[in-house]
Order: structure tokens, then sequence, then C-alpha cells
């Protein structure tokens, strides 16, 4: 794959940090890169002073450097910033990281050298891996301390993943035949002042949401029959005079997930008037899901193909301009506007789950279970559901509206973007738990209902479900299950499946 810093996608991304496709940069971005470094040494020649170029950081951005001092400069700069703490973060995160800060490099407005880029994208080809703390970034000036461990790594210090070990840096480097980068002016300095590591996280959680809403839509249209809705209220001519994209979208994927149903007509003569608002509202609280996901994708991608770092250099008029580009602001709202739709997305389907679990409601045995009092059955699951969607409720409280300063009040406005992308993506695995408990509930209440047979789609996935976890006759160890389908959920299995007998999702 070729990075051009204009045209990767979420899906570009998805297949670097997760499938190790190789990158390499596009012929255009290798010219804009050596043009905008030549344009930086210009301006280092003409002795002007640019903000870290030739002088300190953040508050010490007074304090001039003299030429001799510039190559220290910026190896100090590397080895303070790196004061990450905490768990290291996926190995999916950090190669996500690597190919957007080389993506933005690639759009020739940071002044780094080409070699840097090229050396960041070789460890990315090689699999090596830096070991980045997952906390310490306020979200301005970007995402300082986790690229600064990756700077570290690329300098051989620090410590790496490689060949399924963790090592030293500079090991890693030489088995892979790699020599440590050496940095000139502006090069650490443009390594780390990005929104790079919450903007792959937002990517990777996002890419994940959007097939876990496809994951919800199928759940809930399994609960649907085992409560035996009424399909009245997917209509299209009701989301016609309330067309909101995503609601219009969504009334077309239940319709099309309960097609050749025999449970519906089933029940159509019985006297209940209306559903509860978690079978009826399905259009309109999905529907805003997938509405939320849509402004996020459109924020990620942006921020993708973005130049993020400060000062920036334009090589065409040969200026370079201090600004505020690595401040992650737009990443920090829309991270939260995620965690929050997946927050609703996990309640939406924990309603379902207790009602499933309620013979008075459902019409089904308590608990989903035939021998209820000797046998608990499905009880405990919806305490689980209700425990992690309790937990998103507090995790969904915007990190966005929270800012404390730092650098001696330089930096008095920050944007708690790291935050907010790490709280969504604990907020995105609670709910594919969620969903996953609701897959085995449902599936549990179709089968009080055969001979009868549910739509096509909530068919096919009840029956992936049955390939492998069997029907609960007696009490036994739940988790397993639960964990069971949560992976089938992350590997995207259960959508796969059913998009071969119904309509592709949306």
């Amino acid at each position: 794959m070729q990075l051009d810093g204009e045209s990767l996608s979420v899906e570009d991304m998805v297949s670097i940090a997760r499938a190790r496709e190789k990158v390499k940069l596009a012929p255009s971005a290798r010219k804009a890169i050596d043009n905008s470094s030549t344009a930086l040494l210009e301006t280092v020649k003409k002795g002007e002073v640019a903000y870290g170029i030739k002088t300190g950081f953040g508050e010490l951005a007074n304090v001039r450097i003299p030429d001799k001092d510039v190559v220290k400069l910026q190896k100090n700069l590397i080895r303070s910033h790196s004061a990450g703490v905490g768990d290291p973060l996926p190995e999916d995160v950090v190669r996500g990281i690597m190919a957007l800060r080389a993506n933005s490099f690639a759009k020739g407005y940071s002044g780094v050298r080409r070699e840097v880029v090229l050396g960041l994208l070789q460890m990315l080809n090689e699999g090596i891996v830096p070991l980045v703390p997952e906390k310490g970034s306020v979200g301005a000036s970007g995402d300082l301390a986790p690229l600064a461990h990756i700077a570290l790594a690329a300098m051989g210090e620090g410590k790496v993943q490689y060949e399924g070990r963790i090592m030293n840096s500079l090991t890693a480097l030489k088995s892979a035949k790699m020599k440590p980068l050496k940095f000139e002016s502006k090069d650490a300095l443009a390594l780390v002042n990005g929104t790079a590591a919450m903007t792959a996280i937002g990517a990777l959680c996002l890419h994940d949401a959007e097939n876990l809403l496809k994951d919800a839509q199928i759940a809930g249209s399994m609960s649907f029959e085992a409560l035996r809705g009424s399909s009245r209220p997917f209509d299209k001519r009701i989301s016609e005079v309330r067309p909101h994209f995503g609601q219009v979208v969504c009334s077309k994927n239940l319709l099309s997930l309960l097609k050749n149903s025999e449970i519906i007509p089933s029940h159509k003569d019985c006297p209940k008037v209306q559903d509860a608002y978690t079978l009826r509202c399905m259009p309109q609280v999905f529907g805003s899901v997938h509405d939320t996901t849509d402004f996020v994708r459109r924020t990620i991608e942006i921020e993708m193909n973005s130049a993020t770092d400060n000062p920036l250099i334009f090589s065409k008029e040969k200026e370079v301009f201090s600004g505020g580009n690595f401040h992650g602001q737009p990443v920090a709202m829309a991270m939260d506007n995620l965690g929050l739709a997946l927050t609703v997305l996990g309640n939406f389907s924990e309603r379902r789950i207790s009602r499933l679990m309620d013979g008075h409601l459902s019409g089904l045995p308590p608990f989903l279970i035939e021998d209820g009092g000797l046998n608990s059955g499905m009880m405990i699951l919806q305490c689980t559901a209700a425990a992690l969607a309790s937990e998103n409720k507090v995790l969904a409280h915007p990190s966005s509206s929270d800012s404390i300063p730092t650098s001696a009040n330089q930096e008095d406005f920050v944007s708690m973007g790291m935050s907010a992308a790490l709280h969504a993506r604990r907020i995105l695995s609670n709910v594919q738990y969620i969903v996953a408990i609701e897959y085995i509930c449902s599936a549990q209440g179709l089968d009080f209902l055969r001979p009868l047979r549910p739509g096509k789609g909530a068919l096919a996935a009840y029956e992936m479900i049955r390939k492998k976890i069997p029907k609960l006759i007696q009490d036994r160890v739940l988790s397993d299950d639960v964990e069971t389908v949560y992976c089938i959920i992350q590997k995207g299995e259960l959508v796969r499946e059913v998009e071969k007998t119904a309509k592709p999702l949306h």
C-alpha cells in the first residue's frame, strides 16, 4: 500500500495495523517530503527562529538553542517526552500510530527528512513494534508521550516487541539489519507532535463499532422474534416521514433480517396493541448510532490525512507557521460521541436481555430454562450485562468536557482526546460482551418457539451460534459460552455468515 497523505481510509489502516500489509511512500509523497525538508533547511540557514527547531519546547520556546546543540536538542526531546505509564498499547494500535504518522509526513508540511519517514516505515514492515504505555497524553500538543516512545525505539532506545519477544530496540534493529535513526532539525519534534495515537485508536474502534452495530441489529432481530414482536413499526413509510439516514437504513436492515419469518405471522392476531420500545423503536435507536458512526468516520478520515504537527513548513512560499493543528479537539469530541453511541447500543441490548429473562413479559420460561428452581438458567447473564452497561455509563462521561493546563500554562487548554479514545475502546469491548450475551439469550428463546423458524438473517445467526454452543438444558458455566461468542463478534464471523443469506447490512 502506498501512503500519499491524502487518501488513507479506515479500512486501509486496519489492513496495515492488523493484517500487516506492507507500506511504502507514493512518488508524490517522496517529492513533497523532500521539498518540505529543503524549505526547512533554507529557513535554518537564514538564521530565522522557528519553534522547536532552534528553540526549546512548550514554556521553554523562548530559549534560543545554538547551532551546535540542535541535534542534541532533538535527542533530548525524545528522551524527556518518553514519560508514559501503564500497560502497553496493543500491537495493532501501535502499528496504526506508525502508519498515521508516516501518512501525515507524506503530505509534505512537516519538514522531516525522507530517511526518517522511510525508517519508520521499515520498522513497520519488519514488524518491529515499540512498547508504548497507554497513559500520559492530554491530547495537546498532540500525543506527546505515546509518540515519543515510538521515536525512542526508532533511535535505538527503549523496548520493542519483535518476532514474538520483548527486547531492547537496538537489538531488534540489528536483527532486522537496520540502523537507529539520527534526528536533525525538526525530525524529532515532528515525530512526537501530532494526533496519531488518539486517531489510530479511534480508527480501529470505529471499524469495530460499525461491525458491532451490525451484530447488534442481528442479535436484536433474534430477540425480536423470540419475544414475538410486530414488524409493522419497521414499515418504510414510517421512516419516510422522519427520514434520518440511519433510521431509514436500519429499518431496511431489520426487514431483511426478518424476511421469511414463520414466527411473525404466527401471532398476528394476538391482542397486544404495541411492543415495548426496545422492540418497536429499533430503527430509531439503531439509526441514531448509525448516524453517529457516520459523523465519527468523517472526522477520523479527515484527521488521518492531515498535517497535525507544529510548526508547519509551506515549501512553495518558503514560510514556517506556528499553529495548532496538533490540538486533538476534533478527535476528542468524535470519540466522546462514539463512546456515547456505543453506551446507548449496550443499554438497548441489555434491556432486551432483561425482557427475555422475565417470563411475565416474554411468555417464555423464566430465565430461559425449562426446569427453573433447580436450575437458575440465564439469570446471571443479565446481571453481567447490567454490570457492563452500568460501567459504560460512567465511561461515557465526555472526556472533552475536561481540560487541565500543562507546560506552565503555555498549553492551557487541552483536548483529553487520548482519554476519550481509550474510554471508547473500553466501552466497545463491554458492548461486544453485552451483544454476545444477547445472542446467547435470544438463541435460547428461539429454541422454545421451534419448530417455527425465524427470518432468514436471524436463522443464519441462530444456526451459527448453535454450532458453537449447545442449548442450555441444565445449569453449566456460561462465561465460556460468552467468551466464545465474544470472539466470534470480534472476528466479524456472525455478520459475514448472516450477509451470505440476508442482504448486506449497512
